[in-house]
């Protein structure tokens, strides 16, 4: 685990080389297919040699969510180990890394004529006032989310309509089941924050580089997107949205969209530093990939 532009993909792969482990993504915009630049997907080479399970796995018009990745991964997970293999996984979705390990509420399944509805509602009286809607049926909710939050204000509305039940209270509930396995968790971190930073600018103008904007202009062509789904949602692509609808000139997509991954990045370390038994490294130090190794050499041989 660790923050964008930590560099996870490079460790995993050198990992692969080393150990018999298989990549499992734990990426959730990584999942839709066609969205490779602004993920920073492997290549099709590094593909071919080193397959990586759950990537591309729906079209970015869909919605994908926790309790699936968690599904789709014990799936994946099963075939692995039925391989004589161990799945590594790799991402920077704490959320998923979470549902996978402490197991969910067992919340209302999705309701896509629910959605569509709430969408439409949304399209008229903007999310703001969803999120006033969602404070007088579930107060607790509404208060841990920003009134622009529109994933999570419309999955808690849409439980209230489906079930009658606000979402707060299923939290807590007995219902869940932690994952049955033994777990080496691995966080990287930076010892200095200004390098990240610069890795993180780098990185966006690279994706910049290799094509991000003809990317977004080919999927807007091929799918029926608009900028509230998920997909569209996610860091880079929204920016870019902005950008191609003339919100923003070209510096201020490129300033939005790194100061938004910045921001992505501070959310993903402030999971790891309050993340159980995490043995975390410097993601900067010159052989940290060697010292992960050794853990995990360790990992492996008490699991012999």
């Amino acid at each position: 685990m660790g923050p964008t532009a930590s560099g996870k993909s490079a460790i995993a792969l050198d990992l692969v080389d080393r150990f018999p482990l298989e990549i499992v993504n734990v990426d959730s915009a990584s999942v839709y297919r066609g969205m490779d630049i602004g993920t920073a997907k492997p290549d099709t080479a590094t593909l071919r040699r080193v397959p990586h399970h759950l990537l591309d796995c729906i079209d970015p018009t869909e919605a994908y969510s926790a309790a699936r990745f968690r599904d789709d991964a014990l799936r994946v997970m099963r075939a692995i180990a039925q391989r004589g293999n161990v799945p590594l996984l790799v991402g920077g979705t704490m959320l998923y890394f979470k549902a996978l390990l402490e197991g969910l509420d067992d919340l209302p399944a999705a309701d896509p004529s629910v959605r569509a509805l709430l969408d439409q509602e949304a399209l008229e009286r903007g999310w703001p006032a969803m999120h006033a809607a969602l404070a007088a049926v579930d107060p607790v909710t509404a208060a841990r989310l920003q009134p622009g939050d529109a994933q999570r204000i419309q999955r808690a509305l849409e439980v209230y309509r489906v079930s009658g039940q606000p979402l707060s209270q299923y939290h807590g509930t007995d219902s869940r089941q932690p994952l049955d396995a033994r777990v080496l968790a691995l966080g990287l971190l930076p010892s200095d924050r200004s390098v990240l930073h610069r890795r993180i600018a780098a990185r966006f103008d690279a994706m910049l580089e290799a094509g991000l904007e003809a990317e977004l202009l080919a999927l807007r062509q091929r799918y029926a997107l608009t900028p509230e789904l998920p997909a569209m949602r996610a860091v880079g692509y929204r920016q870019m949205w902005q950008y191609l609808e003339g919100q923003l000139d070209r510096a201020a997509m490129r300033e939005k969209g790194i100061i938004a991954t910045r921001q992505l990045a501070k959310r993903q370390m402030t999971w790891l530093r309050s993340w159980p038994e995490l043995q975390t490294f410097d993601c900067l130090a010159p052989g940290v990939a060697g010292d992960i190794a050794q853990d995990i050499s360790r990992f492996l041989k008490t699991a012999a």
